[in-house]
């Protein structure tokens, strides 16, 4: 097996303090079944999937309930067997409103599954075909459908196929508990993934703070040469495509380009496991694996819940808040978003529910821009951030364009860096969003 311990990285970047050992040596926990659901037909990057149920229908866990609409789009299927009680708007965990199917939970649960597939013998197609019938997005945080990931143009030749096992963000624990407990099924997703592809090798990207899971790793891959670790830096955001491609391969992606325009395609690891499911198993994707932790959690732990499910009901089963709880996250800290009604539903996509007291908070009283450069220095994409929002508070959105403030990732590290206390990146993200409705 080909192994790198050179611990590769990339300009830019940050070391937040990561709060991973609240969790990290908690295995996975099966959370029980909600009395109710909530799946929104929009938990995808794309259009939203076409309801196929109506109010009153009776539903099966896996059964198909929204299907794909147009290309980039994503079945969407129960997560558990109940009755429909309505279709209407819920807000999501960004925040937004969408169209979500209610479903009231019934006490005997049935099941609906895919005929399980022969690892062995599965075409490029058949894999990329099932990866679309059961509903798999990408779990890395943009929840991009993956059938649609795999289906690169005709012309564009995939060199690399990488594993993002980094994990950058503070607090969640979800992909290296699954790098732990379910390694072998890891292997064989990744595996079928390279078998869609069609490429011959495949690279692990890992950050070096994620020892046992490099262990385990390292075992399991003896009898697996075609597939190699690259150990990383542990810095923030190292887990971001565009740094992890530039990290292990010393590529860079050009302004409004993608991965696959430098022969790259990465895909997460609850991504490759969901994969695995689907085809061996003849799971649809209806489980979200997640951290919920934070010193406002009274139990924090990792769990398996049922997509829909209410964040409420996770937190009441972790034991509910403590007395000084202040502010509730859904993802990351550094690029999650906060709620402000517990009966949100988690979706496909979802990695953690960050859970803060007034303590962990840091509240500081925001000055004038200090025109010290640190937020330049630490970004990773090479933005000027200070200018960028200068120009959106003024409404120069068109400038703003210019200046490719599309790129942006919302990465959070120049707000993180900011001695002023400047919130850039909400600023940044509120200008894309006012300038996709202006410009567009």
């Amino acid at each position: 097996m080909l192994k790198f311990y050179t611990k590769k990285s990339f300009n830019g970047g940050v070391h937040p303090k990561d709060f991973k050992e609240l969790t990290k040596l908690l295995p996975f926990e099966q959370i029980p079944i909600p009395k109710q659901i909530i799946i929104p037909v929009s938990q995808h990057a794309g259009k939203p999937a076409k309801p196929l149920v109506r109010k009153g229908s009776v539903v099966k866990t896996g059964e198909l309930i929204a299907e794909v609409d147009g290309f980039i789009s994503s079945n969407i299927h129960s997560s558990v067997t109940g009755k429909v009680t309505k279709i209407s708007s819920q807000v999501n965990v960004n925040g937004i409103l969408v169209d979500s199917i209610f479903i009231d939970t019934l006490e005997t649960e049935e099941h609906i599954k895919m005929p399980a597939l022969n690892f062995e013998k599965i075409t490029p197609d058949e894999i990329k075909q099932r990866i679309k019938e059961a509903g798999i997005v990408g779990l890395g945080g943009a929840a991009f459908p993956t059938h649609v990931k795999l289906s690169p143009p005709d012309d564009k030749k995939i060199d690399y196929l990488i594993l993002n096992a980094c994990e950058c963000e503070p607090y969640i624990t979800r992909d290296y508990r699954l790098l732990i407990e379910r390694t072998q099924d890891v292997i064989y997703g990744l595996k079928l993934v390279m078998k869609a592809i069609n490429v011959k090798k495949a690279i692990i990207g890992i950050e070096d703070n994620k020892e046992e899971a490099i262990a385990k790793l390292k075992t399991a891959l003896l009898n697996f040469p075609e597939i190699s670790i690259v150990i990383l830096k542990t810095k923030y955001p190292q887990g971001a495509e565009k740094m992890l491609i530039k990290a292990i391969t010393g590529k860079e992606v050009p302004i409004g380009k993608l991965p696959f325009d430098v022969g790259c395609i990465i895909q997460n690891v609850g991504t490759v496991v969901s994969v695995y499911d689907a085809i061996v198993k003849g799971e649809p994707q209806i489980k979200a694996y997640l951290t919920v932790t934070g010193k406002g959690i009274k139990q924090p732990k990792n769990l398996i819940a049922r997509i829909g499910t209410p964040l409420i009901d996770i937190i009441n089963y972790c034991g509910g808040f403590t007395d000084d709880v202040k502010k509730v996250i859904v993802g990351g800290p550094m690029m999650g978003f906060a709620q402000y009604d517990l009966l949100t539903p988690i979706t496909k996509a979802t990695s953690g529910i960050i859970v803060l007291t007034k303590e962990e908070m840091k509240y500081f009283k925001e000055t004038n821009c200090l025109k010290c450069g640190k937020c330049v220095e630490v970004c990773p994409l090479n933005l000027i951030p200070t200018r960028l929002v200068r120009l959106i508070q003024n409404e120069k959105y068109q400038e703003a364009k210019e200046l490719n403030v599309s790129i942006c990732m919302e990465c959070g590290t120049c707000t993180y860096n900011c001695p002023a206390n400047i919130p850039l990146v909400q600023w940044i993200r509120l200008g894309k969003q006012k300038m996709s409705k202006i410009l567009n």
